[in-house]
């Protein structure tokens, strides 16, 4: 089997589109969250704060020295670290609500009644089918 039909296999299983499909998702889903948490909810918080926008917030450990362009700023961008906090916060909040959902989903599935079958003969119940089954064998 060559390389090219053992690919053809591989990729045209379920799995592998099913994952692709939701990698997609997912990173579309990304981005919208992030847009929601620096555009949405994170200017309210800052203007609660004292018109902070987070995005900017650092600990600058060596200024940027405006004499040699060689020499670029060096900070901690806390402020961008809460913002993907929140993100992730977002994101994995969504994640349980879906994974609940699903989880319901099948306990009602496993909680709903079986089709029922019909009961087990007795051996007496069984004796007797064989005598009507014999008796209307010789009619």
């Amino acid at each position: 089997m060559s390389l090219l039909t053992e690919f053809k296999e591989f990729a045209a299983r379920g799995n592998v589109v099913d994952l692709a499909v939701g990698v997609i998702i997912g990173a579309a889903f990304g981005k919208i969250v992030t847009s929601v948490v620096e555009q949405v909810v994170m200017p309210p918080i800052g203007l609660l704060l004292g018109r902070v926008d987070f995005s900017e917030l650092k600990w600058v450990l060596a200024p940027e020295n405006p004499a040699t362009e060689a020499i670029e700023e060096v900070a901690i961008q806390y402020g961008a670290f809460i913002n993907t906090v929140i993100q992730f916060v977002i994101v994995a909040f969504v994640v349980f609500l879906m994974v609940k959902g699903i989880n319901r989903l099948r306990r009602a599935e496993a909680a709903a009644p079986a089709p029922e079958s019909p009961p087990a003969l007795t051996p007496t119940e069984t004796l007797l089918a064989e005598i009507r089954d014999e008796l209307k064998s010789r009619k």
